[in-house]
């Protein structure tokens, strides 16, 4: 796609953005523009900018919840802490120990996903401005500055992408020498941190890989191995 394309295709995106509502940016073409971008490292500095703030409008008409990336960061920073608290708190509370602890891990993966896509985005050079909750997802996510997206290479975006959901699936795994190391904490303890490891896996097997995080990694990858082979 030559630049020419894409400007056109930016075009009749930003038009559709300008009418209000929901855009359909897919119908624009803007995705495929976004995949030549990707795929030529000279057209991210003429088109970040300007495809980030087409990105951002749109998500703003979409997203259910938005609240500014510094308050959502707090928040999930202090649950992710209220979920060690329980976790330490049951080694002294004998008659609620197994309970706290399995609920303290439940809230650390609640809370670590986005944290996780901050930490590896932040290291590599992804921005992000807002948590949010999107249609039909639960779980907050981050949003990501899509320019500073772009700016990142291939490999960067994919392993953020991967990053929360790698952080949520260790935890409970991580956890378990915890609870085995803990005396007085239930023998159904461990067993329930498998489970919750184990059913986390299978929702990424069963979803993710295809409309979530593990999509995502693999679309990135394909770029890396496109341009190891351009090379």
């Amino acid at each position: 796609m030559t630049p020419l394309e894409i400007d056109t295709i930016l075009n009749a995106a930003e038009v559709e953005i300008a009418f209000g509502g929901v855009p359909d940016l897919k119908a624009t073409g803007f995705w495929r523009a976004v995949a030549a971008v990707k795929r030529d490292p000279g057209l991210v500095e003429p088109f970040a900018d300007r495809i980030g703030a087409i990105d951002r409008a749109a998500f703003t008409s979409w997203a259910r919840l938005v609240v500014p990336i510094w308050i959502g960061t707090v928040l999930a920073a202090v649950g992710a802490l209220v979920g060690l608290s329980l976790i330490s708190a049951s080694a002294f509370i004998a008659e609620w120990n197994g309970i706290m602890f399995v609920g303290g891990a439940a809230v650390l993966i609640g809370t670590t996903h986005g944290l996780g896509h901050l930490v590896v985005g932040y290291l590599t050079g992804i921005r992000f401005f807002a948590w949010f909750i999107g249609r039909g997802r639960p779980q907050p996510g981050v949003k990501t500055d899509y320019a500073t997206y772009l700016s990142a290479t291939p490999r960067s975006r994919a392993w953020m992408h991967a990053s929360g959901a790698i952080v949520t699936k260790a935890i409970p795994f991580i956890l378990l020498p915890v609870a085995f190391a803990a005396s007085a904490i239930p023998t159904w303890v461990p067993i329930a941190l498998v489970a919750l490891g184990v059913i986390q896996i299978i929702t990424d097997v069963a979803w993710s890989t295809r409309a979530s995080d593990w999509a995502k990694f693999k679309r990135e990858m394909r770029y890396v191995r496109r341009r190891m082979t351009d090379d």
